[in-house]
């Protein structure tokens, strides 16, 4: 009704002025600024986006559960028990548990984390609310606070309208608002941050309804310490890439109501894509009943979702059109590579292929025969030697490198600081900030000038191969890793020369 009033009241108001020969452009003026700033704090105005609805964060029903999601077996497990010091509040009190307020989620992109809350919010029963730190960042002070504020409103209103006592806020990628403070002249970050603190400071353990705040980050380092700090984010959950075994839940769930085909191979398509998340698991098997639909095929077979890794993993395949003397000159590096990458780790080589994807013109793919966690010295140079051996190819039969090898050289340098900075080199156990630059490329040209070397003299002996190899990869343009480990260790030549 006051609203309804005022806007009858105002255009009577100024009638009443301008018959009074009053002049109303300063008061006009002084009104319109006054309506911009309440709008603007408000969240309402141009300058501050449209006010969010009571119910503008909530997903109203998660319906993900903890079985939709492959792998992450001890994070599931630690979450699961967090959520169960919600759930029976009076054990956990008899045991004198003081149940957690926070929950972090920390782990490379597309490892499952916002699933992980969706999931949580299932389990616990629980009234769900979620948001990303980007919705409260704003440039007016004291507008990312004020949604702070709405935010745990929100859930706390939620919970009473499903008649529910208790209740789980998800905020995305908050090192949008909860970086480390620094002294900087950013006082609404700050004012933001600090908003949150005190928030998570007034959620009493014995409270109804009971709040747990679950966030996901892939920055933990970049979080302010006092976010870290027992009593807010008591529990930093790692959400890691999946190893063999979880890639292989995680492929079976998603490829489960597609057409597969019985044949299909899941172990080797587990091995075949080391190093994915859970969401590159994921475009693998759609992109794979893709490339089946394309080809109205009845079922994914294993030559779809061999393509549908290397579109994910390189890109889509591009119309590059090489000279006949560029595609002899990618043949032999990406032999080089192959050989070398075979010598020094059996079974590793999975595809060979000349065929031009995303920036590259050929490629080697690559699955180790075991997943490893700690590298050795010799571990790491060989790496270095099979990111080498392409340019050393090119030395051996063209006389010259090529620019071909720059991202090969730059994965090589990325293993040599690597190397320098574990202690792996002859510079002993340093610390990179105490040595000059010089030291370091001094160090550096040394590690790489041997490696160089040894890999000349490794791919001198394997010629009879190359010449085997090089028409067909030529002709067929793609060889799988059992036909070129057929044509590496058939070959009598090589076995006289060793």
């Amino acid at each position: 009704m006051t609203k309804e009033w005022l806007i009858g009241a105002v255009p009577v108001v100024i009638i009443f002025l301008l018959f009074m020969g009053i002049n109303i452009g300063p008061i006009l003026f002084i009104a319109l600024i006054g309506a911009l700033l309440y709008f603007t704090l408000n969240g309402q105005g141009p300058f501050g986006g449209n006010k969010r609805s009571k119910t503008s964060h909530e997903i109203k029903e998660s319906v993900t559960t903890f079985d939709q999601i492959g792998g992450q077996e001890r994070a599931k497990q630690e979450l699961k028990e967090a959520i169960d010091f919600l759930k029976e509040d009076q054990l956990a009190k008899d045991y004198g548990i003081r149940p957690l307020k926070g929950i972090l989620l920390t782990g490379p992109p597309g490892t499952g984390k916002t699933l992980m809350a969706k999931a949580a919010a299932n389990y616990a029963e629980a009234a769900f609310v979620a948001a990303s730190g980007s919705e409260f960042v704003e440039m007016y002070v004291g507008v990312g606070a004020g949604r702070i504020r709405d935010l745990f409103k929100e859930v706390k209103q939620l919970t009473e309208e499903k008649n529910l006592n208790r209740g789980i806020i998800f905020i995305d990628e908050i090192d949008a608002i909860g970086g480390k403070r620094e002294g900087k002249q950013q006082k609404e970050y700050d004012q933001t941050l600090n908003q949150l603190l005190t928030e998570m400071d007034g959620m009493a353990t014995n409270e109804q309804p009971r709040i747990l705040i679950i966030a996901a980050t892939n920055r933990k380092d970049m979080l302010d310490p006092a976010l870290l700090r027992p009593g807010r984010f008591d529990r930093h959950i790692v959400v890691d890439l999946p190893d063999l075994t979880a890639r292989k839940q995680i492929l079976t769930i998603h490829f489960k109501q597609k057409p597969i085909d019985p044949k299909c191979d899941v172990d080797q398509v587990a091995k075949d894509t080391f190093g994915f998340s859970g969401a590159q698991l994921e475009s693998v098997a759609n992109e794979a009943a893709i490339y089946a639909f394309r080809e109205k095929s009845p079922t994914i077979t294993m030559l779809h979702i061999s393509a549908a890794i290397d579109k994910v993993m390189m890109g889509e395949q591009t119309d590059k059109e090489s000279t006949d003397e560029e595609k002899k000159r990618v043949a032999f590096h990406e032999l080089g590579h192959a050989i070398v990458s075979e010598i020094l780790r059996p079974h590793s080589v999975s595809q060979v292929v000349l065929t031009p994807r995303g920036g590259a013109l050929g490629y080697v793919r690559q699955s180790p025969p075991k997943e490893q966690y700690l590298y050795t010295k010799s571990n790491i140079e060989e790496q270095i030697m099979v990111c080498l051996a392409g340019a050393v190819t090119e030395e051996i039969y063209y006389g010259e490198r090529s620019t071909g090898s720059k991202n090969d050289f730059e994965q090589a340098m990325n293993y040599v600081h690597h190397m320098i900075d574990t202690g792996l080199s002859s510079l002993g156990i340093v610390t990179l900030e105490h040595l000059s630059k010089e030291q370091i490329q001094k160090e550096a040209d040394a590690i790489i000038s041997y490696l160089l070397e040894k890999t000349h003299q490794m791919l001198k002996k394997y010629d009879p191969v190359f010449h085997d190899s090089f028409q067909i990869l030529l002709d067929e343009e793609r060889m799988n890793g059992e036909r070129f480990r057929e044509l590496l260790h058939g070959n009598k030549n090589v076995k006289e020369i060793s």
